[in-house]
């Protein structure tokens, strides 16, 4: 089987075949331009790779995987919108450059792109693999407006949290890995349990991200130190200080909270001291590793040989093998 690099680059070489084919003009260029960005390309390689796992075969999987990626870049592109964010990638974002109106309706043809990608998958899979393609990305949206309803939100339980970068993260994730395993003709359980390795991956992965935005070498990561803190975002270390807080530390972490005017630096050394006092790093690395332990035992479960699920387990480690 090849690795997760190679499944990277027959993406990126695919992209680009299938970029030149869109051709320029208004509509297109801010589509070619998003896709042209780059990013991991971790979802369709990972879609590839399960193909790979059950010994399917390239071509009839690599335009899903093509769906994958671009309702992937749709979604970051509309959630731009909902952000303003300026920046996508370290370039400026599509409504940045083109305008909000085009950039919504780039992210439509993209949408429209995905579906008619997803929709050349083998005819003997077909309605299996849009099921799972279309309830994921109902999903996703699903996701997203949770997110955005917890920005208005001071009562969120981490129980919602879970449930929300399970839909917003973890879900597309776990739907590639089954497409591609449902193309490759894996059984009804080992698709369900590619699914639930992918799940279970994506919300282990996204705990994760929490910790090192706090605990993380940020020159290794090039992001603000503590940069969730200091928009006082809901992620796990914060809903869990906020659940174990009592005292003198709930009430430095709520003054904290409803600060408007601070240094961004003490806000985060503060609210920092406060996390360390209450052991939420431990409390959060215990749960990220209980959704781990479980993506392994999904995945030691495949009716596979150990050898053959190798590449899976060494894409895993990778994936967690960031330095804090």
């Amino acid at each position: 089987m090849r690795n997760v690099f190679d499944y990277q680059q027959i993406i990126a070489d695919s992209i680009v075949n299938f970029t030149e084919k869109n051709g320029s003009g208004t509509l297109y260029t801010p589509v070619n331009y998003i896709l042209s960005l780059g990013g991991k390309r971790l979802r369709p390689a990972l879609l590839l790779m399960a193909n790979d796992l059950f010994d399917g075969d390239l071509d009839e999987a690599i335009n899903c995987a093509l769906a994958v990626e671009f309702f992937h870049n749709f979604t970051l592109l509309h959630d731009d919108i909902m952000d303003s964010a300026p920046i996508r990638r370290g370039s400026p974002t599509v409504h940045e450059k083109w305008g909000v109106n085009e950039a919504i309706l780039s992210g439509d043809v993209l949408m429209v792109q995905a579906v008619q990608l997803m929709t050349q998958c083998p005819d003997r899979v077909l309605r299996d693999v849009l099921e799972v393609f279309h309830v994921t990305a109902v999903e996703v949206c699903e996701g997203q407006q949770m997110d955005m309803d917890f920005e208005k939100r001071s009562d969120v339980s981490i129980e919602e949290y879970i449930r929300m970068i399970e839909l917003k993260t973890s879900v597309l994730l776990a739907g590639a890995l089954k497409i591609g395993a449902l193309i490759g003709g894996a059984s009804k359980e080992d698709a369900d349990l590619i699914y639930e390795f992918g799940r279970n991956l994506g919300i282990s992965f996204q705990i994760m991200d929490d910790i090192l935005d706090v605990y993380g070498d940020q020159n290794k990561f090039g992001k603000q130190e503590g940069g969730d803190i200091i928009e006082n975002k809901k992620t796990y270390l914060m809903l869990n200080a906020l659940e174990l807080a009592t005292g003198s530390d709930k009430d430095r972490l709520a003054e904290w909270i409803e600060k408007d005017n601070f240094e961004a630096v003490e806000k985060v050394t503060e609210v920092k001291k406060i996390y360390n006092s209450l052991d939420v790093r431990n409390h959060s690395e215990s749960v990220m590793n209980k959704y781990y332990e479980e993506a392994m035992s999904n995945l030691k479960a495949l009716s596979l040989s150990e050898s053959r699920k190798a590449p899976l387990y060494s894409f895993s480690e990778q994936l967690f093998r960031r330095e804090s």
